[in-house]
């Protein structure tokens, strides 16, 4: 496998943190980009990173980033106008590193909307603990200063990538469906495209099978990406975008009367709201419904019409089923009322088998459903890429598509990943991503269901939401 270096970085580049991502970002940085290997820094205050760093000769400043002092930190080692600021941390305000480093001019990325340490369990209102409105305080900040100096947020696997897969999805069902049509090159095109194709809505729908051979035991949560940030997003309330061909509202169910619109809230944990989806390995599975941005972002990005009243909106939702240990994992915290003390993340080298299929569930259309994906082995990321995982690997090589990206669009201002070339991004993604592919199903939610008990499900239309819910 080739490495084209796709671009020099003047300046100094400085990750925010260094876990399971950082590591696997890392040596794709040093593939890809051109620059000063002395002027590479990363900002980790966990023990085991700053090991690690120190043996591979890169400066580490051993600091936790706070409200009152990330401007200080940064304002010592990022440089006005130059460089990179790569955020992979949590606990730290994606939105308030993103403004700073806009007032001085660097580019800035990062995989999600993070909120300060304590957001997630001390804040009671769960309308604030949403992902919608951590999404909607950076489309605020967006419009409020649009232009300027590009900072990309959310861009990795998913949310990131997946929206990339969408539009290649759409695509794909035009070109099958017999449409002889090119790619749309702002969103009224995009969202046109989708509404004519029939298209109702989008499962992200993923099914992760690594493994190792030792047994998960008691007390220790496993997981083949960051614990913290699984655990976090598990506990905030589930989310979805929510389709103009919802005929139904759940009983626990919220709007929000600001912003987009695009999506609403169930007052009950994403990580165990259980739903009926569908991957090419597995066949129809359960997922949890996960609060993920791409699930609020791809619906508002595909809305025609006005948000509070929309002609057409997809509904979009997360359906995820990790790894097993993770599942055990939740299982068991969520039975017990307590979160383990002891984190543990599947190294490449312990996984035995498995791979993580990750893509976009397209339903509804004239073909039923098309799932559009990266179906990555943990043998094949050995090949491709050191020190992560398949999981891994699906993340870092979007941030380094979002690198390339940001550079070559200098000034486009704060941007989601539905907001960017998919076509140029998944030109750089590509290669690190094994079998990227297309498959037809003409499984719904209405099949293969036990019917030994009632369900309160709606025949009608079987892409209702109403029938993904599992009761």
């Amino acid at each position: 496998m080739s490495h084209p270096v796709y671009a020099r970085i003047d300046g100094p580049i400085v990750m925010i943190g260094f876990g399971s991502i950082g590591r696997g970002t890392l040596p794709l940085i040093e593939r890809h980009f051109d620059y000063d290997h002395a002027a590479f820094s990363v900002i980790e205050p966990g023990e085991a990173g700053q090991k690690e760093l120190a043996a591979r000769g890169i400066t580490c400043h051993p600091v936790a980033l706070t409200p009152e002092n990330y401007r200080e930190v940064l304002g010592k080692v990022l440089e006005p106008g130059k460089g990179f600021c790569v955020n992979l941390s949590v606990d730290t305000s994606s939105l308030d590193l993103m403004k700073f480093c806009r007032e001085i001019g660097v580019p800035y990325i990062d995989t999600v909307v993070e909120p300060w340490a304590g957001f997630y369990f001390d804040t009671e209102d769960n309308a604030a603990r949403t992902n919608y409105a951590l999404r909607q305080a950076v489309r605020d900040e967006k419009a409020a200063n649009p232009g300027g100096s590009t900072a990309v947020s959310c861009c990795g696997a998913n949310p990131g990538m997946v929206s990339w897969f969408v539009k290649a999805g759409l695509m794909t069902l035009a070109r099958d469906t017999g449409r002889e049509i090119t790619a749309p090159t702002d969103r009224a095109g995009w969202a046109g495209l989708m509404q004519s194709l029939g298209v109702k809505g989008v499962h992200i729908a993923e099914r992760d099978t690594q493994a190792r051979e030792t047994p998960r035991p008691r007390g220790v949560f496993v997981n083949t990406w960051s614990v913290e940030g699984f655990i976090a997003e598990g506990f905030q309330p589930a989310e979805l975008g929510w389709g103009t061909h919802e005929t139904w509202f759940p009983e626990n169910g919220y709007r929000h009367s600001e912003g987009c619109q695009s999506s609403i809230w169930l007052d009950r944990p994403g990580a165990i709201t259980r739903v009926h989806t569908w991957c090419p390995t597995p066949g129809p599975q359960f997922g949890f419904l996960v609060t993920h941005n791409e699930a609020i972002s791809i619906s508002d990005y595909y809305t025609v019409g006005a948000a509070d009243a929309p002609e057409f909106r997809p509904t979009c939702h997360y359906a995820y089923h990790p790894a097993d240990d993770a599942v055990l994992s939740l299982h068991e915290m969520f039975g017990s009322g307590r979160q383990q003390t002891e984190h543990v993340i599947l190294e490449v080298d312990e996984i035995v088998e498995g791979i993580d299929e990750l893509g976009v569930l397209l339903y509804g259309h004239e073909k039923n459903a098309l799932w559009y994906g990266s179906r990555l082995s943990n043998e094949e990321t050995k090949a491709l890429a050191p020190d992560q995982n398949a999981t891994g690997l699906q993340v870092t090589s979007a941030v380094l598509a979002g690198m390339v990206w940001a550079l070559e669009n200098p000034n486009a201002g704060i941007v989601e990943t539905d907001e960017m070339d998919h076509a140029r991004c998944l030109e750089v993604q590509v290669p690190y991503l094994g079998p990227v592919e297309a498959h037809y199903t003409d499984w719904t939610p209405l099949q293969d269901r036990w019917q030994h008990f009632p369900e309160d499900i709606d025949e009608a239309d079987p892409w209702l939401f109403r029938n993904v819910l599992a009761s």
